[in-house]
């Protein structure tokens, strides 16, 4: 059986994110998602929404076998108990897959490191991230986002 990892902040899902997590299940048998921690969210705003609810969103979606809340220090320490055959980064995620193979190279854990593919849109209107649908929210209701 070959058990895949993904990892993100996974905010506010949206179709970007299902594609990543299909494409990623495609690597192999079983797909297991590390949902980031708000506390380790550092490359972008923090999410919107609380970990747990993340945690649950994610885990809820077809392609996901089991969704895990990533550790508040060591974003190694869930990679090495979960052991992964294939670690599948984001298609546009800030990650370097060399720095990943090194880190996990010298913890010694065995496993390839891929890309997921970027979904093309596929109707008009399409929003593909977190930070979009949060500027359509304002652009649209502004201050009357209340309702």
């Amino acid at each position: 059986m070959t058990r895949v990892l993904a990892q993100g902040t996974f905010d506010l899902l949206h179709p970007g994110h299902v594609h990543y997590l299909q494409d990623a299940a495609s690597h192999g048998d079983e797909l297991h998602v590390i949902v980031a921690r708000a506390s380790n969210v550092t490359h972008k705003r923090p999410p919107v929404l609380s970990d747990e609810q993340r945690r649950e969103m994610v885990g809820a979606l077809a392609a996901v076998d089991e969704a895990h809340l990533g550790h508040e220090s060591d974003i190694f320490v869930p990679v090495e108990r979960l052991n992964p055959d294939v670690i599948v980064l984001g298609y546009d995620q800030h990650h370097d897959r060399a720095a990943i193979a090194d880190q996990l190279a010298e913890r010694g854990i065995d496993c390839r490191v891929e890309r997921a593919s970027p979904r093309e849109s596929k109707y008009e209107d399409e929003v593909l991230s977190t930070g979009a649908i949060i500027d359509r929210i304002l652009d649209e209701r502004g201050a009357d986002t209340a309702r």
